[in-house]
């Protein structure tokens, strides 16, 4: 909801790069989070542990958490353009993490490589959009003499 609204409030321009971020951003924190799933495999807690979750789980790969990096994600991307709003979706994704590590489904590491992720895909598309910006435009061909 608060993305909605931050997007909501944006001239045109601002919100075609932000949901240019969004998807792209997205798309690659995601895609992070899939290979290294495939390179690095941390058992749940509730299954090391041999307790009961405080809610029902697979006891699959634990790493990355999806739920970190999706409102870390959130999080990142909405800090070039509302600080304040940014500031409490990072609180909300640390809670959100705390509540995930506390209920024994995820151990610190899946929440850290989580925020990792999404904070790489941020860094990407911020540098590819600076990248973009930076270029000179195109000379038309009919321009030419």
């Amino acid at each position: 909801m608060a993305v909605a609204v931050v997007w909501w409030r944006l001239d045109s321009h601002a919100k075609a790069v932000y949901t240019w971020q969004l998807i792209l951003g997205g798309l690659l924190a995601l895609a992070l989070a899939r290979i290294s799933g495939h390179f690095y495999y941390d058992t749940r807690p509730f299954v090391r542990e041999h307790v009961a979750p405080l809610f029902a789980h697979a006891p699959d790969n634990g790493f990355p958490s999806d739920h970190a990096l999706l409102t870390s994600f959130l999080a990142f991307v909405t800090f070039r353009y509302a600080k304040p709003v940014a500031v409490a979706l990072t609180a909300n994704a640390l809670l959100v993490s705390w509540a995930r590590v506390a209920a024994k489904v995820h151990s610190p590491i899946d929440i850290v490589g989580s925020f990792v992720f999404s904070l790489a895909a941020v860094l990407f598309v911020d540098w590819l959009d600076r990248r973009r910006r930076r270029r000179p435009p195109a000379v038309a061909d009919s321009a030419r003499p």
